[in-house]
């Protein structure tokens, strides 16, 4: 016995394939790596550096991130806000996993970053604390830094 599929039948399966594979990769149906377990593993920093306070006001980083403690994956936020008519300078972003060395996983949150914030919705995290720093500017140059720990739970 041979199976024979018509060609519109051959066109709607192919068409099903396609799109619950677009459906199930799609980037917020997984999660992505935020840290790997190689990297909580290494040691911690020696030194974190200090905030300074300018004179003029950089934009605002607020952490709106996760519960505490939280489990991997959890959705990591946070709200941008810029003063005195400057524009958040989006290109400047960077984010610092406080470890030794210091490692920059930008890369990893650059697609869910917006003028007005980052929200990830499934950030993938070893169990432990981690550390981290995020550096902001504006369109004027003043910068904002801001650290926070992530907790997250077996």
């Amino acid at each position: 016995m041979v199976l024979t599929m018509p060609i519109t039948g051959l066109r709607f399966f192919v068409f099903v394939v396609v799109a619950a594979f677009l459906l199930f990769d799609a980037p917020g149906a997984r999660a992505d790596i935020l840290v790997t377990d190689a990297e909580s593993r290494l040691p911690p920093p020696t030194k974190t550096g200090t905030a300074s306070r300018a004179i003029t006001r950089g934009p605002r980083i607020e952490f709106a991130g996760v519960s505490d403690p939280s489990k991997s994956p959890v959705r990591l936020r946070f709200k941008f806000e810029a003063f005195g008519g400057a524009t958040v300078n989006i290109a400047s972003l960077r984010l610092m996993y406080l470890k030794t060395p210091l490692i920059d996983i930008t890369d990893r949150i650059k697609p869910y970053a917006q003028s007005t914030g980052v929200d990830m919705p499934k950030a993938e995290l070893p169990v432990g604390e981690h550390a981290m720093r995020l550096e902001l500017a504006d369109s004027d140059g003043r910068t904002a830094i801001s650290n926070f720990v992530i907790r997250v739970a077996p």
